[in-house]
């Protein structure tokens, strides 16, 4: 999942949106990350994003993840290219969250508007049960903002998402913030990103539990 469109080199899949977008993600990230150890990456897609901030956040382990059908040139890409803190992916499908271990930070590039709106509130249960106290969520890809899109570039590209999927689609702010506080976090910035995305970052404070997250929220 993760980066969006992509284009055959030599043995992988490579994402043009990734190579375009992880410098000013990584800039923001070297902040959000300052005192976190550990980062479960969800849909980590063509594994450039793994790759790349695994390089420049020495001092973090990064775990990949994904679902089966990207796994094999995911895991390819990393036994190739990652160094000693990128770990091997998993599988992690949000519909189906897997026990894991608990994580300081969970990160996530171009997902919540491809997947459908049930799960997108999956994706926040499972963060919920596997995001520490204190602990950082970061969430890039674009948003509508009072139910308007950014910019007419972003109402063509829901257009197009919702004619090929109608479950998918660019996500209201509103709506998923409302998601992340029923999951026990707070919003703590959001960054206008370039190409009409954002970079959001929620915290959960330490002592916070998280509370189940209702269905039919939208």
């Amino acid at each position: 999942m993760g980066c969006g469109k992509r284009v055959r080199t030599v043995r992988y899949f490579d994402s043009q949106a990734c190579e375009r977008n992880r410098e000013p993600i990584l800039r923001i990230l070297r902040d959000a990350f300052a005192h976190v150890r550990s980062v479960l990456e969800i849909g980590s897609g063509t594994g450039q994003h793994a790759v790349y901030f695994a390089a420049h956040l020495p001092a973090l382990i990064w775990q990949p993840s994904d679902t089966p059908e990207y796994l094999p040139l995911l895991r390819e890409r990393v036994q190739a290219e990652g160094g000693a803190n990128l770990r091997k992916p998993i599988e992690l499908d949000v519909r189906a969250w897997p026990r894991l271990e608990p994580f300081d930070a969970l990160f996530s590039a171009n997902t919540l508007h491809i997947m459908g709106w049930g799960a997108v509130q999956d994706f926040f249960r499972g963060v919920g049960g596997t995001l520490r106290a204190p602990g950082v969520l970061c969430v890039y890809g674009p948003f509508r903002y009072a139910g308007r899109f950014t910019t007419e570039s972003n109402a063509a590209f829901d257009a197009a998402l919702r004619e090929r999927d109608p479950q998918s689609g660019i996500r209201d702010f509103e709506a998923v913030n409302a998601l992340a506080r029923t999951a026990g976090l707070a919003l703590g910035a959001d960054h206008a990103m370039p190409a009409n995305n954002q970079l959001l970052i929620w915290h959960r404070l330490a002592g916070e539990a998280a509370p189940a997250v209702p269905i039919g929220q939208r």
